[in-house]
C-alpha cells in the first residue's frame, strides 16, 4: 500500500465547530487519513471516544496506524456511513456529542493511479470505487449504461451542459472497442466540448466527478442520513459537514433547514397541527469556506463548504 496522504480541509474550523470536550463521544463518518480524527482524539484527551467509518481499506489501515497512540479510545468500522445505525449498535453507542462528515476524496485516492479517480492519470484503469470489493466500477458504467443513462448521470451529478454530446460520443467510441483507461475517457470528453468552453479548467473534471458519484452512490439517501445522524446527537451536540459539490451542499442545507423549522403546516391553516418542533440551531447561516492561505496551500479546499448545526432538544 502506498502511504495514505490526505490534508484535512478546514481542520481548525471543523474542530471549533464541533465544540469538542473531554469525555465526549464523536463520530467521524468518513475517516480518510484520520487528519480530523487525530485532532478530535487529541483535543478530547484523556477520555474522549471516537467511532469512525470508511469504505476504503487503505484508509482504514492507515488510520489505525496513525491513531495508535489513542488505542482503546477509538473504533474504526469498514462501513458506509449511511449504515450508521448498525455501526452504532455494534459500538454500543446510542447518542453522540459530535459528528463530522467530510465528503472529500482523499489525496491518496486521487494520486494512486490504480484507483482511477483522476483524469490526470491517463493510463489509470476506469475504477473509481471507494470500496474496492464492490462490483460496480466506472468502466462498467461507461461501457454498459445506455446513452440516456449516461446523459442523466453527467447532467445531474456533474451539472455538465454538454452531457448529451459526451454520452453520444462515449457510445460511439465503445462500439469499436471498450473504453478502459482514464485517458481514453478524458479524450472523448475533451472532443465533445467546444473549444471556447474548455478555458475554465480541465474539461473532464465535471464528468469524472459525476461518474465517481454514480459508482459510489454518494448522493443516494444522503438527505435521510443527515436527518437521522443529526437526531442521534445529544442536546448541545454538534454536526459539522464538509461538502465539495453543489448538490451535496444543497442536500445538507435542505436537511438542516428542515431540522431547524418548527412547523411544516400549510400556511393557510390558522393554527399549527403538525406538532413539528425545532430540533437544531444552524450555526453557519452561510457556509464557511477555506481561507485564502489554505486555498493556496491545498487546492482541494477551494470548492469546500462547511456547515454546522447544534442540537437543541
Amino acid at each position: 500500500m502506498k502511504e495514505f496522504s490526505h490534508i484535512p480541509v478546514m481542520l481548525e474550523e471543523c474542530m471549533q465547530g464541533l465544540d469538542l470536550k473531554d469525555g465526549g463521544i464523536y463520530y467521524d463518518a468518513t475517516i480518510g487519513g484520520a487528519g480530523h480524527s487525530y485532532e478530535i482524539l487529541k483535543r478530547t484527551a484523556p477520555n474522549g471516544r471516537l467511532i469512525a467509518t470508511d469504505l476504503d481499506d487503505d484508509a482504514i489501515e492507515a488510520s489505525n496506524k496513525r491513531l495508535e497512540q489513542f488505542k482503546g479510545r477509538f473504533q474504526i468500522f469498514k462501513s458506509n456511513y449511511k449504515d450508521f445505525e448498525q455501526v452504532f449498535k455494534e459500538a454500543g453507542v446510542d447518542s453522540l456529542d459530535g459528528i463530522l462528515i467530510d465528503f472529500g476524496v482523499s489525496s491518496h485516492q486521487l494520486d494512486d493511479r490504480d484507483r482511477g479517480f483522476s483524469y490526470m492519470q491517463p493510463e489509470a484503469p476506469l475504477d473509481m470505487r471507494m470500496d474496492q470489493t464492490q462490483e460496480l466500477t466506472a468502466e462498467y458504467i461507461v461501457n454498459n449504461y445506455t446513452q440516456s443513462e449516461l446523459t442523466k448521470i453527467l447532467k445531474e451529478y456533474g451539472e455538465e451542459r454538454f452531457a448529451p454530446n459526451i454520452a453520444a460520443n462515449i457510445v460511439k467510441v465503445r462500439t469499436r472497442s471498450a473504453i478502459t483507461k482514464s485517458g481514453e475517457l478524458a479524450e472523448i470528453i475533451e472532443s465533445s466540448i467546444p473549444a471556447k468552453f474548455r478555458q475554465n479548467g480541465p474539461a473532464a473534471r465535471k464528468s469524472f466527478q459525476a461518474i465517481r458519484i454514480a459508482v459510489n452512490g454518494e448522493l443516494s439517501g444522503l438527505y435521510d442520513c443527515v436527518m437521522g445522524l443529526t437526531r442521534r446527537l445529544k442536546k448541545g451536540g454538534r454536526i459539522a459537514i464538509l461538502t465539495f459539490h453543489s448538490l451535496e451542499d444543497r442536500i445538507v442545507k435542505q436537511a438542516f433547514r428542515m431540522l431547524e423549522c418548527d412547523c411544516v403546516c400549510d400556511k393557510s391553516l390558522p393554527v399549527c397541527v403538525c406538532g413539528k418542533r425545532q430540533e437544531v440551531e444552524i450555526i453557519t447561516k452561510k457556509p464557511i469556506i477555506a481561507s485564502v492561505k489554505e486555498m493556496a496551500l491545498n487546492s482541494r479546499s477551494k470548492c469546500a463548504k462547511l456547515r454546522i448545526a447544534k442540537k437543541i432538544i
